[in-house]
């Protein structure tokens, strides 16, 4: 199963309570199609960069929320009953492309990544020599001045 990002912005007035539930609703529907929830993240409230109008007013602020999971690729077809929730100002749902998961993140491509840091390591030891070089300047100045 593909992992998704479900974004919520939800109008400024809803009570945390009805966010909750409309969020538990969407998760016990993925659940309910063999899927998982990974994550559900609140962002606060943010400003938006133009106005969304509904039938109630124009919204310049929302609250926002994401959801990870991963779902069977007919949840987007699934969410659309988002559509008319009154509650929400707009929602989206992203594919994240090319991830990795377990032993695939570390290929030979990540081993020959995981080198370099070996090697800027090896490069901080050399500065390190530098410095006990300036430690005996400093004592001879300390010497003189005395």
């Amino acid at each position: 199963m593909p992992p998704y990002d479900c974004m919520f912005l939800f109008k400024p007035h809803i009570k945390k309570e009805a966010i909750l539930d409309l969020v538990v609703r969407v998760g016990k529907h993925v659940s309910g199609r063999n899927g998982v929830v990974t994550e559900v993240k609140n962002l606060g409230t943010v400003q938006l960069g133009y106005g969304v109008k509904k039938l109630d007013g124009r919204y310049y602020q929302g609250t926002l929320m994401q959801m990870s999971m991963m779902a069977t690729p007919e949840i987007n077809k699934e969410l659309h009953y988002l559509n008319k929730e009154d509650r929400l100002l707009r929602w989206l749902l992203v594919k994240q492309r090319n991830t990795k998961f377990g032993l695939d993140v570390i290929e030979d491509e990540g081993r020959l990544e995981l080198s370099k840091f070996s090697e800027i390591s090896r490069l901080n030891d050399s500065e390190d020599e530098d410095e006990d070089d300036d430690e005996e300047e400093y004592q001879l100045e300390e010497e003189e001045t005395k």
